[in-house]
């Protein structure tokens, strides 16, 4: 029988596992190896980071979506979802109430929405930068020219997510549309890092015609770009696509791979997702003790968040809201954690436990 400890402490020891080794782990991990897989990575993310969470605010900026990916509520073939796109004053007042909560950084999340054109981007995200210069600022708008990506880093973007979502040509096939490719995702991956961004990358964790064996050159891919962030979540079906009917990913893979890619990547910014607390009520705890060190509430109007239904049942109140910080707080230290608001740059070493003299959930 392989010894699976073994594997996770040459994985904490030496940060590399072989794409057979990283495939025997997914495959054949245990109740013993999911516990001393967290403990080991837990020890390295308080190494690095201390007792602090980071929390970024995120703004669900829009709805509207030019692709047609199987998986995803908000794809362009979905009649049944209710569109909008926030208007930039809705996302300034978003921004300015998180700030007041404390916040320091903000996500302007969405799908690739044709109307998020530089023209308008540009000024907002300056906007932003000029209101709340203490801030960093993240965007997840998917595919985009490298032109508009070095517009928006000029304007006061620094970080970008964009989850590649499986490295393998055919299942990428089987996830998205005819008219999106993998050498296009990887190719706007690479323009990002070089522009200069602090750059993200991920994937869901079972879906649809995901193997072992794909998930682990999933991982491998992860370690060989070193992303600053790594996003990744179980899969949730939404019922109005062609994968409504698919069983959910996972809890316990995922946190068997946020403890996995915590040990490839010491430093990454790796967020406890809502699709885990979707899934099982302490998800977004057990996350964290696996390894993970950021929490995203939900900044966006209420009346637009259940409209970002990018999956069935995504959570989006209580501990998921900058509304319930003082219940994130309480849940926070429950697992003698604290939540920390400063920005929260990758690599940063025990900032995540400085806490910011404005917020009033201290």
């Amino acid at each position: 029988m392989l010894d699976f400890k073994r594997l996770i402490d040459k994985l904490r020891a030496e940060r590399s596992l072989s794409a057979e080794e990283l495939r025997q782990l997914i495959d054949g991990y245990d109740d013993e190896t999911l516990v001393y897989a967290a403990a080991a990575a837990r020890a390295v993310t308080e190494a690095h980071f201390g007792d602090g969470v980071y929390l970024r605010g995120l703004i669900e900026v829009s709805s509207r979506c030019r692709n047609d990916c199987r998986y995803c509520g908000l794809r362009r073939s979905n009649r049944r979802a209710e569109r909008y796109c926030l208007e930039p004053e809705e996302i300034l007042a978003a921004c300015a109430a998180g700030y007041r909560a404390g916040l320091r950084t903000f996500v302007l999340q969405g799908g690739e929405d044709p109307a998020l054109t530089d023209a308008l981007l540009v000024p907002l995200i300056a906007e932003i930068h000029r209101r709340w210069p203490d801030c960093a600022l993240t965007l997840s708008l998917g595919e985009r020219s490298d032109a508009s990506y070095e517009a928006l880093y000029a304007a006061g973007a620094t970080r970008y997510l964009l989850r590649h979502e499986t490295i393998d040509e055919a299942h990428y096939r089987l996830l998205h549309p005819d008219d999106m490719s993998l050498a296009r995702r990887l190719a706007c991956l690479d323009a990002l890092r070089r522009i200069g961004y602090q750059t993200g990358t991920g994937m869901m964790i079972g879906a649809p015609g995901q193997t072992a064996a794909r998930l682990a050159a999933d991982v491998a891919f992860i370690a060989r770009f070193r992303p600053h962030m790594i996003g990744i979540g179980p899969f949730v079906p939404q019922h109005d696509t062609p994968f409504g009917r698919e069983p959910a990913g996972s809890v316990r893979t995922t946190l068997l791979l946020i403890s996995v890619l915590r040990l490839l990547a010491p430093r990454a910014l790796i967020p406890a997702t809502t699709a885990l607390a979707t899934l099982d009520p302490a998800g977004r705890q057990r996350g964290i003790l696996a390894g993970a060190n950021v929490v995203m509430p939900n900044l966006s109007p209420c009346e637009v968040r259940r409209k970002y239904a990018i999956y069935d049942g995504k959570a989006a109140a209580g501990c998921e809201a900058v509304e319930g910080l003082a219940a994130l707080t309480k849940e926070l230290a429950a697992i003698g954690r604290r939540p920390s608001f400063a920005r929260g740059d990758y690599g940063d070493r025990h900032d995540a436990g400085h806490e910011n003299s404005e917020n009033q959930y201290n």
